[in-house]
């Protein structure tokens, strides 16, 4: 159990903060975005408007199930959180941190998400999004990381103080 998985909503910061993490800590690193693009030689939104939000979830899917990486920061697509059996693989390999944002940071960080690969049903808002996913943040993450107007420095140290916190306390169970 050596990995650090970053989760939460397209635009928290999971992969910015997970390069920068897996330099500091001395971990390799891994966007599932990206693994998910250059396995489907496509970009996130053309394979969801090319094949569809169920297919793209089954690729995800997959995809976690077979990720197979050891002392890996592993940025996460801000829908993994729908995959049960993902999430179990993930959780099971290492800690996992909800990168927590507000919905008006994020609204403000996501100004054209027509490009940007999110699973949204038809007529859907942001807001709805936001409000349907956050739960399942929470019910997976081991450490949650609130995200304001923070520098990613102050990021960084914050999610480094939160590990070691998690991990010394997992050492007194």
């Amino acid at each position: 159990m050596n990995n650090i998985v970053l989760i939460g909503m397209s635009g928290a910061g999971k992969s910015t903060l997970g390069v920068l993490l897996a330099k500091i800590i001395n971990k390799k690193f891994i966007d599932t975005d990206l693994v998910l693009q250059q396995k489907h030689n496509n970009l996130l939104h053309e394979i969801i408007n090319n094949e569809g939000i169920k297919k793209f979830k089954t690729y995800e899917e997959n995809m976690m199930l077979e990720l197979n990486v050891e002392d890996t920061v592993i940025a996460t697509g801000g829908s993994v959180i729908y995959s049960h059996l993902g999430m179990n693989k993930l959780k099971k390999s290492g800690i996992v941190i909800y990168i927590h944002v507000s919905f008006s940071n994020i609204e403000n960080r996501l100004r054209d998400i027509t490009n940007r690969g999110i699973i949204m049903k038809d007529g859907q808002s942001l807001k709805e999004l936001y409000n349907e996913r956050e739960p399942l943040y929470k019910k997976y993450a081991d450490i949650r990381v609130d995200v304001h107007h923070e520098s990613i420095e102050e990021t960084l140290s914050t999610i480094l103080d939160k590990l070691s916190q998690y991990r010394s306390e997992d050492k007194e169970t």
